[in-house]
């Protein structure tokens, strides 16, 4: 503290370090010179030190200076003192001795009135008990006394008492039999009340058995007061409990036991709902009274409320619970995944309009959390129906994704199986006839499972070899639904022979299949957000209100579905191009045909040029139906840029072979000098040469005008200006030299 109140003098300002660091309780000299060396140097450091202390040591000479006086006379001043001290000892010392033997006394006393306090904290405890047990006592008489002159009133005059009167009777008992317990239990242990227990316990069977033969009374004659007396009575000595299990054995048991039949909900087409209808009567019909008197009916008064009974959770629900899993053990058999469905439905359809008839929400709140309401809904085996709906679902599907890749049924919206039973299961999955609301998290799991494995299906076929042009010929003549199925059975009858998966070739896919699956993936990811609409409301019916964590689900699945198009373009597109180009590569045949045979002058393109559009104008005409425009345009510009860039390859090569064989041919000419080896034609003096490039350019110009009426702009065909330019070139040099 007192580090703390000395203040050091103030130094310049532009010292390295703070004054008051010298002061903390913890100050370390290693450490203050460790962080001073973090902004300046040691000799820095040593300099700022020096300064501050000659302003330390000027200050502790002016502080001497001013108190210099005091600091003289210190010594002075204290002269005498021991003297002084010692005159005060004795006193000191004689008071001392006065105070110990005044606490002495105080402390006898203390102890005095403790041990007279206990002693009559003893005494009070032992008259309470005493008063407890006189108490227990005369309750006892008090309510034998009662019980005596009851049963001599009914011995003199049957007519003497109305069950009115025996009720009020036993609401005093109730009253008196109330605090008899009371005391009984804060008397536990004593002698006495050993002794006295055999008549309380006859007291309390006397009085169940009048109460339970009052309610039985009250029950059958539907007497209002007898029964508000007598729950009122159960109310007051604590075993409403008692009350409830009395009504469930007397009243709901007879009823649940001949309601419930498994005969009768076997034998009947609707007999498990027409017993479920025969249930719920049971509460307007036999509860009406015991409603009216508990407050469970709307009609109630408040004045006349017997609070702390509901009949309809412990009496009722409890023995329904109990009939439905001793005589009905086949309603929660899950062997049968529609049957199952269907009671499930039902049952709980029926729970519903029994939560209905309670009296208030704080009733159904009891329900719920009452064991026999847990027990009749852990009874339904949901993980082995969802089991057996996986299987179904699940097995059908993959059953669908074989190599043969077959069509979807007819009338279907899809052209292959798989996807077909890809939306098939979907709706499925969410179908009235299948969907339970505690197995939604479960289904929405598998609805994705189903779009994934589809994914990897999709990129599994993207990747097969596509399958000859014989082939495909062949194939059109197999039925639909079976057209693929000669490709697919050769691998399987591999894997039966036991052969490795390395050495196993990949199953081959159609240029058709290809289409297909192409066009059932763009129509499938547009259906994907319909799904929302679909799973919403059965969602709904289970609270869950984040679709957009739903939305972002389908938006995954959908990206994983888009990722495999580019690969199945490029396979159509290549496949496209391949086709066509295997026609345009007899460009290198028109030599040939024109040198040295006479031919006349060409006036219209070649055959291969139609045979090399074929693949397009199937396209284009086939599939428009189930393919959309910007996809065909897409597959066909593509196709044509490649299959164009080959064909531009190919009549480069042509020109200019025909143009070095020109030149060798003027060459030798110049060297016969003789016109014999002119190489002009007998059919109107144009050179084979000539013919050839002619030849080609009408190709070429054939070609862009059928691309144009597909609907295609050439400009947008790569390499399809420069081949254009290429034979124009040839065809004005044509032209040239015959003129």
């Amino acid at each position: 503290m007192e580090a703390k109140k000395m203040n050091l003098p103030r130094g310049p300002d532009n010292l390295c370090f703070d004054k008051d660091e010298f002061m903390k309780p913890d100050f370390d000299v290693d450490h203050f010179v460790s962080e001073c060396r973090k902004r300046v140097q040691l000799e820095e450091l040593r300099e700022d030190l020096e300064l501050y202390y000659k302003l330390l040591k000027t200050a502790m000479v002016e502080l001497i200076n001013k108190d210099y006086a005091d600091f003289v006379n210190l010594s002075t001043n204290l002269v005498g003192m021991d003297k002084a001290l010692n005159q005060l000892s004795v006193p000191l010392g004689q008071l001392r001795e006065e105070v110990m033997s005044l606490k002495s006394c105080v402390s006898e006393g203390i102890r005095a009135v403790d041990d007279r306090l206990s002693k009559q904290e003893d005494i009070r405890r032992k008259k309470m008990c005493v008063l407890r047990l006189i108490h227990v006592i005369q309750s006892v008489e008090k309510i034998e006394k009662i019980l005596h002159s009851q049963g001599t009133n009914e011995l003199s005059s049957l007519e003497g008492n109305s069950p009115l009167v025996t009720g009020q009777v036993l609401e005093r008992i109730a009253t008196e039999f109330n605090q008899l317990q009371f005391h009984a239990v804060q008397s536990k242990g004593m002698p006495l009340l050993d002794k006295v227990r055999p008549r309380i316990a006859g007291i309390t069977a006397t009085l169940q058995q009048s109460l339970e033969g009052l309610l039985l009374e009250g029950l059958q004659t539907s007497n209002v007061d007898i029964i508000r007396h007598c729950l009122r009575t159960y109310a007051t000595i604590d075993k409403t409990r008692d009350a409830e299990a009395l009504v469930g054995q007397v009243l709901v048991k007879p009823y649940i036991d001949e309601v419930i039949v498994e005969e009768y909900v076997q034998a009947h087409p609707n007999g498990l709902q027409a017993m479920y209808n025969k249930l719920l009567e049971f509460v307007p019909h036999h509860c009406r009274l015991l409603r009216e008197v508990t407050g469970g009916a709307i009609s109630s008064e408040k004045a006349d409320i017997v609070p702390g009974y509901d009949f309809l959770v412990n009496s009722v629900w409890p023995e329904i619970v109990r009939g439905l899993e001793e005589k009905l053990p086949s309603l929660f058999n899950p062997g049968n995944p529609d049957v199952f469905h269907e009671k499930y439905t039902t049952s709980m359809d029926f729970v519903r309009k029994f939560e209905r008839q309670c009296g208030s929400q704080a009733s159904v709140k009891r329900l719920r959390s009452h064991p026999s309401y847990h027990s009749f809904n852990n009874k339904w085996n949901l993980p082995v129906y969802f089991q057996i709906r996986f299987r179904e679902i699940a097995g059908a599907f993959e059953a669908s994704l074989s190599d043969s890749l077959e069509e979807a049924p007819e009338g279907s919206s899809y052209c292959l199986l798989a996807t077909h039973m890809v939306w098939t299961s979907l709706l499925k999955c969410w179908s009235d006839q299948m969907f339970l609301p505690l197995l939604a998290h479960r289904l929405w799991k598998l609805s994705l499972q189903i779009l994934a494995r589809y994914s990897v299906f999709i990129s599994e076929v993207s990747v097969r070899p596509i399958s000859s042009e014989n082939a495909k010929e062949s194939k059109k003549s197999v039925p639909a639904g079976r057209k693929e199925s000669s490709i697919s059975l050769n691998p399987n009858e591999d894997q039966g022979n036991g052969s490795s998966p390395e050495s196993q070739p990949l199953p081959s896919i159609s240029s058709t299949q290809l289409v297909y699956i192409a066009a059932d993936l763009d129509k499938l990811q547009e259906q994907i957000p319909d799904i929302i609409e679909i799973v919403k409301p059965k969602l709904e019916m289970i609270g869950f209100k984040n679709m957009s964590c739903i939305a972002e689900a389908l938006e995954d699945s959908k990206t994983s579905l888009s990722a495999c198009m580019p690969t199945l373009n490029n396979r159509i597109i290549q496949d496209l191009s391949e086709s066509s180009f295997t026609y345009l590569k007899s460009a290198l045949e028109i030599p040939r045909l024109y040198r040295r045979t006479n031919k006349e002058v060409p006036t219209k393109a070649s055959p291969y040029v139609d045979s090399a559009l074929k693949p397009f104008y199937r396209l284009q005409n086939e599939y428009r139906d189930i393919l959309k425009q910007p996809m065909i345009h897409q597959w066909l510009e593509g196709a044509l840029s490649e299959s164009t860039q080959k064909y531009y390859e190919t009549v480069s090569d042509v020109l200019s072979s025909v143009k070095k064989m020109e030149e060798s041919l003027k060459r030798l000419k110049q060297a016969r000098r003789t016109a014999a080896s002119n190489p002009v034609g007998t059919n109107g003096g144009m050179s084979d040469d000539d013919k050839i490039r002619l030849q080609l350019a009408l190709d070429v110009e054939y070609f862009g005008e059928q691309i144009r009426k597909m609907g295609l702009d050439t400009s947008n065909i790569k390499s399809f200006s420069a081949l254009t330019e290429l034979v124009l070139t040839a065809k004005d040099q044509a032209t040239v030299e015959q003129s």
